[in-house]
């Protein structure tokens, strides 16, 4: 497939389907086992569920993921 026909290929194919704004502004984060609870998901305060150590929040910025 040459450059011209990859090129219509992906004008072609469909846009991403966007998520359902769900009411999401980011992610609780532990430093230190790497586990991530979104904002929506979390009850009560952020602490980690693995060492139980205080979450910092990280904030999505038009993403999928608050990386």
């Amino acid at each position: 497939m040459g450059v011209i026909e990859s090129m219509k290929a992906v004008l072609a194919s469909p846009a991403p389907r966007s998520r359902p704004d769900d009411g999401s502004n980011g992610a609780y984060w532990c430093d230190d086992c790497d586990v991530r609870i979104r904002d929506v998901d979390l009850e009560g305060e952020p602490v980690c569920p693995d060492c139980g150590a205080a979450m910092r929040f990280e904030r999505a910025t038009g993403r999928d993921c608050a990386c």
